[in-house]
């Protein structure tokens, strides 16, 4: 007997990862595939997106190998950005996507549209002002820096938007993406700016706007022979795996705040007001009517990584030596910097930093450093957004992080904030199979598909109040040392950005 389903499939920065999911939000299977981006120059993060596509394909093959009488109804797309994947008349990529915040090589292209367009200005059509974030100094980076790229550049993508092209022939971006294109989307009207964009862009046609759970097409008969999936199949427009992360744990109404915890660290603040702040990333909501802030650190889990590796140490005892050193690391305090900083310092040339280092310290002193110094951004975030005017009710943690409980103990310690953590916490994918159920259930007239039903809070977790006062003297040492370090911290950056 068939099984009804559907697919939901996401593009991370370190892996695709697919899902199975019946109609209840019961995941039938899951599958993973590892890849690397490319790094070839300092400041520069890039991905060949022939990549995404194969993953795609071979995930779902997997999946239906492994679940034979699955009956998929729909298909759900999402991944990381923005990105900007430019490609030509014949949809072959012009060269690798340029990733989000972590690339920061447009910064130069940012500065000068900025003088260009007006600061005012770009913030009343965009929302924040262009930083390493921002899809539209990527676009000129290529065009100024790569001009024969961009001489054969006809279309823009992101990896959901990709995923649906090669799976239907739609040409469609959803909003939210759309909106961290600044200055080529205006957040207030909701659509692009055409003057901008010939600006801009020029060359390169506008893709059809959607909002993420709208149904872009239909899988062709050509994507049907790749990936196994029938031919007729509708698929989402999708939307940034952050968005969709937010939607797979239901936290996307108005007064949610959503934090994952992943490679780096993403937060997303929803209201029905758009929201401007300097420092922080005004966008449009996945859904009609929402706005959102946004922050990110550019490491979290990137930074326990390069421990583990730095150590040959595994992470069970790491995190148990952790445990042992208990608040404040005996006298440690860490700038999480190690790839620059998005939010809320937007400073693409900060650097790392541990203070208070003796010789008694061990690595376990070191891995509770990290955790409490990526738990120092989020606090730095949330008291930003908050500042600006969000209206932070309730807090849902998800991502590959909230699997333990030291993490998300020391986040809410340093916070104070209860963090909610729901069931399925496999993130992006699960939202997109959601999605995917909820655009299947409108088009046929039900829209009683709910994620609390699929995924249900499964525990809180509570700051300690007898920490409060420690870790806020922390906060302040953390705002301090960045301020008293960033002048060197610049030079340094500045000479490793020299030729070797």
């Amino acid at each position: 007997m068939a099984v009804a389903c559907t697919l939901g499939v996401d593009i991370g920065t370190s892996s695709t990862k697919g899902v199975l999911v019946d109609v209840d939000g019961v995941i039938l299977a899951s599958a993973t595939r590892a890849h690397v981006v490319q790094r070839p120059h300092a400041g520069w993060v890039e991905m060949d997106a022939r990549v995404w596509w194969d993953e795609f394909a071979s995930i779902a093959r997997s999946l239906q190998a492994e679940v034979p009488d699955a009956e998929i109804l729909a298909v759900g797309v999402s991944g990381m950005g923005p990105c900007v994947l430019l490609a030509d008349e014949d949809d072959a990529p012009v060269r690798p996507a340029i990733l989000y915040g972590v690339d920061t090589r447009a910064i130069a292209q940012a500065d000068r549209m900025t003088t260009q367009i007006g600061e005012d200005e770009v913030v009343r059509i965009g929302g924040s002002r262009l930083t390493s974030q921002a899809g539209g100094p990527k676009i000129v980076w290529i065009a100024e820096e790569e001009p024969a790229a961009y001489d054969r550049a006809r279309r823009l993508y992101m990896p959901a938007s990709w995923l649906a092209r090669n799976l239907t022939g739609a040409y469609v971006l959803d909003h939210q993406s759309a909106s961290q294109m600044s200055p080529l989307y205006d957040v207030e009207a909701e659509e692009w700016d055409a003057a901008l964009w010939a600006r801009y862009a020029p060359g390169i046609e506008t893709p059809a706007l959607r909002w993420a759970g709208e149904i872009a097409g239909e899988v062709t008969a050509e994507a049907a022979a790749t990936t196994g999936i029938p031919a007729g199949t509708p698929v989402i427009a999708g939307t940034i795996d952050a968005w969709t992360e937010a939607v797979s744990v239901g936290a996307h109404e108005v007064g949610d705040l959503m934090l994952m915890y992943g490679t780096t660290m993403f937060l997303i603040a929803t209201g029905e007001n758009t929201l401007r702040t300097p420092s922080m990333w005004t966008t449009v909501g996945a859904f009609p009517g929402t706005r959102n802030l946004a922050g990110g650190l550019a490491t979290s889990g990137a930074l326990t990584s390069w421990l583990k590796e730095l150590t040959g140490a595994d992470y069970p005892d790491l995190l148990a030596e952790a445990a042992d050193a208990g608040p404040g690391a005996n006298g440690l305090v860490m700038l999480p910097y190690f790839a620059g900083e998005r939010t809320p310092i937007l400073d693409p040339d900060a650097r790392g930093v541990i203070a208070g280092l003796t010789l008694s310290h061990t690595r376990g002193h070191l891995y509770r450093a990290a955790l409490e110094a990526t738990a120092m951004g989020v606090r730095h975030n949330v008291e930003t957004m908050r500042a600006a005017g969000a209206d932070i009710r309730r807090i849902v943690a998800v991502g590959g992080g909230t699997q333990g409980d030291l993490w998300l103990q020391i986040v809410s310690d340093v916070t104070g904030l209860v963090q909610e953590v729901p069931a399925t916490t496999i993130g992006a994918s699960y939202g997109a199979a959601f999605l995917a159920a909820a655009a299947l259930a409108a088009r046929g007239g039900d829209r009683d598909v709910h994620i609390t039903d699929w995924n249900p809070i499964a525990r809180t977790v509570t700051p300690d109040p007898e920490l409060a006062a420690r870790y806020d003297a922390q906060f302040a040492d953390y705002l301090a040392l960045y301020e008293g370090t960033k002048t060197i911290a610049h030079e340094l950056a500045a000479r490793q950005k020299e030729p070797s």
